[in-house]
């Protein structure tokens, strides 16, 4: 995403989620815990708009994803959402789903790693969010379940037929996405689903010690390294390597690759400049 703002101020209070940010780490909360953080209308707004912003600003280093209450996300309201849609025309289906894809495209394409802290039910939208993030923590409560076909739509929703296969393998990916059956932690983890498995409980704390080792990182090269791995899905194996040479090639005349020289020959730790 472009670093370049238009003329508008950021914005300072969003009404569907909780965002907080401290020394770079941004943790933005799904906060409707009655509802077990289902979606509405306005989360998916908000969340796409404020990726959107995060992107343009050089001061986030990292961003966990979390839900408050008893589970992450029950994904898509019933209610709000499946029962609205039932009155739209194709138009406005369209582009209800174009904003939910682009809520995935940006978890993906924001030049910082994201961090899914769940715990309890991830289901539906929610699955998707987490699998879309760099990192998912998770606790043994943690209950991925992608339930698309169980409410008679593709299980390909939001770009899971493409994320999920590139996480767990195409016979996995199948299995989950037609047949909707929850996944547990300890299958999860199994599988490639889950990147760490944390204590009961623990997932908050864990994923939050995840982002601010990574913010305390190198961020421009963490930021390429999501790049390349993004880009190069769907890349043959030349033009992967010619893409990685450029990659390195840019950052060799970057401020932290020569900061690593200088702190191995003081032998002191890096101070990274993200430059």
């Amino acid at each position: 995403m472009s670093p370049f703002p238009s003329s508008a101020s950021r914005t300072e209070n969003w009404h569907h989620l909780r965002v907080t940010t401290q020394d770079g780490v941004v943790t933005v909360t799904l906060a409707r815990p009655e509802k077990l953080n289902a979606l509405t209308f306005g989360a998916y707004a908000d969340l796409r708009d404020l990726l959107a912003e995060l992107s343009r600003e050089r001061s986030v280093r990292a961003l966990v994803l979390a839900g408050e209450g008893r589970g992450f996300c029950s994904g898509g309201d019933v209610d709000e959402i499946i029962g609205a849609t039932l009155a739209m025309d194709t138009a406005q289906l369209l582009d209800f789903n174009r904003m939910t894809g682009l809520v995935v495209r940006a978890l993906r394409e924001c030049p910082f790693p994201v961090v899914a802290a769940v715990h309890g039910v991830a289901a539906g939208a929610g699955a998707v969010l987490a699998l879309a993030a760099d990192f998912r923590v998770a606790d043994p409560s943690a209950k991925f379940a992608f339930l698309f076909t169980r409410v008679g739509l593709s299980g390909g929703d939001m770009g899971a037929a493409y994320l999920l296969p590139r996480v767990v393998g195409l016979g996995h990916a199948t299995r989950l996405l037609m047949l909707g059956d929850p996944v547990r932690a300890p299958e999860a983890e199994r599988i490639g689903l889950i990147s760490e498995l944390a204590e009961e409980g623990g997932a908050d704390e864990r994923a939050a010690a995840l982002a601010r080792r990574l913010a305390d990182g190198p961020a421009l090269a963490l930021a390429q390294t999501k790049a390349l791995l993004t880009a190069e899905l769907d890349m043959p194996l030349a033009a992967s390597v010619e893409m990685d040479a450029a990659t390195q090639a840019l950052l060799m005349h970057g401020e932290d690759y020569a900061e690593f020289h200088a702190a191995f020959a003081e032998k002191r730790p890096p101070k990274w400049q993200g430059r």
